[in-house]
């Protein structure tokens, strides 16, 4: 009896820890306000809003244009095909990315490469990135462009990779699906200095979120106005540059094949709702990551390194496991989840895929980026996670550090 009463108690005592995820948005009273306020209006699409986002994006990261669309993927497609990306061109990028880093290319009928990434950064590895490109030059598959992720919201290491491009002639397009707000060499990613496009995604578990929705930035004149056309089905609207004559008032010209790749004006209000606080968003994630950093102190757990003249937008926080037996791995990621913490692997390595695996990719193809799947964790992080809830996380790490190490 006194055991079951003592039981009661403890169980009573304990703290229930909701699901935390990974990531996730934070949607304020202002951004509700601010997209009531275009429910109302009389234009949902093609109003006011996409051009306001456009340029305060592009005043945040120092561009010259943007082109707002309706998810990073149609960005990154559409920058491929402004840059004429063809069949049978090569598309390089990190095997550690998302599928659609990749895809992209797929869509435009060209062959895809990976670069193996440097483990301690989960970026693409400068050296490694030397090597294939003087090894490609001898057997005429250089890549047509270069896809650099800037994995977890830290930029690569552009200017080396500017320097390579005019070496070897491919473009670049900067994935910062994870960057807005990071800055490199004290320059805001995004600014296209070392790059031709730079695109960025607003899922709601990015730094900022417009539910869906991406925008591609660039310097390039004539790269802005190909993917304004190819976002809105490859129809030019202004008379002075129709290709025939002007039939009347109701006239516009397809020029080319484009796709109805269009952000909306409900979307492109809350992304600018959101991006008043893009400082106060990028400063509490790397707070959060510093907390983690300042408190979990164990020496087979390291996290993601991030040079000194880069700042990260913490679009994560990823630990990295010492090399762990087989299973291992495995047991601690389902045993975190059962805890109620979300964890989640970013990413597998996209060339082990099975639709990469038929394409010809096998294991063993790229060692960094298949050992950092096998050692990598992304814990929470996101606006309005709560100090009790990092303790947590970070309490239930140490636990499970005594138990496997």
């Amino acid at each position: 009896m006194l055991q079951k009463i003592l039981s009661r108690f403890s169980n009573s005592n304990k703290k229930i820890i909701k699901y935390i995820p990974y990531g996730r948005q934070n949607i304020t009273r202002s951004d509700i306000r601010a997209v009531k306020k275009i429910l109302k209006n009389k234009n949902l699409t093609q109003g006011e809003q996409v051009p306001l986002f456009e340029s305060e994006i592009s005043r945040i990261v120092n561009s010259k244009y943007s082109i707002a669309v309706n998810s990073g993927t149609s960005a990154l497609h559409i920058a491929c095909l402004a840059l004429n990306l063809q069949v049978d061109d090569y598309l390089w990028t990190s095997p550690v990315s998302f599928v659609a880093s990749a895809n992209c290319g797929l869509y435009c009928q060209a062959k895809i490469d990976f670069v193996d990434i440097n483990i301690s950064t989960g970026l693409i590895d400068i050296d490694k990135l030397k090597e294939k490109l003087e090894n490609s030059k001898k057997i005429d598959k250089l890549p047509k462009i270069l896809v650099c992720v800037h994995l977890a919201g830290t930029s690569c290491e552009m200017k080396s990779i500017h320097n390579l491009s005019l070496e070897y002639g491919f473009k670049i397009i900067e994935d910062a699906s994870h960057a807005l707000g990071g800055f490199y060499n004290q320059m805001p990613v995004g600014n296209c200095k070392y790059s031709d496009i730079t695109v960025f995604s607003f899922h709601p578990v990015k730094i900022i979120t417009t539910a869906e929705g991406g925008v591609a930035t660039t310097n390039n004149i004539e790269l802005f106005r190909k993917m304004k056309l190819l976002r809105s089905h490859y129809i030019e609207k202004d008379k002075k540059n129709f290709l025939s004559d002007d039939y009347g008032l109701w006239t516009y010209e397809q020029q080319g094949l484009g796709f109805n790749y269009r952000m909306n004006d409900i979307q492109a209000a809350l992304g600018l709702s959101q991006l008043k606080r893009l400082s106060k968003i990028v400063n509490k994630r790397n707070q959060i990551l510093n907390f983690y950093k300042e408190n979990l102190n164990l020496d087979d757990i390291t996290f993601l390194e991030i040079p000194e003249n880069i700042k990260s937008s913490v679009h994560l926080v990823v630990i990295l496991f010492k090399k762990l037996p087989n299973e291992s791995y495995k047991k601690i990621f389902t045993k975190l989840r059962s805890l109620n913490i979300g964890v989640q692997l970013h990413y597998f390595p996209i060339h082990l895929q099975p639709y990469y695996k038929n394409l010809g990719f096998k294991e063993g193809d790229f060692p960094s980026s298949e050992e950092y799947s096998k050692r990598a964790i992304s814990i929470p992080v996101f606006e309005n996670l709560k100090r009790n809830e990092m303790n947590y996380v970070l309490k239930q790490l140490k636990n499970i550090y005594d138990e496997f190490y």
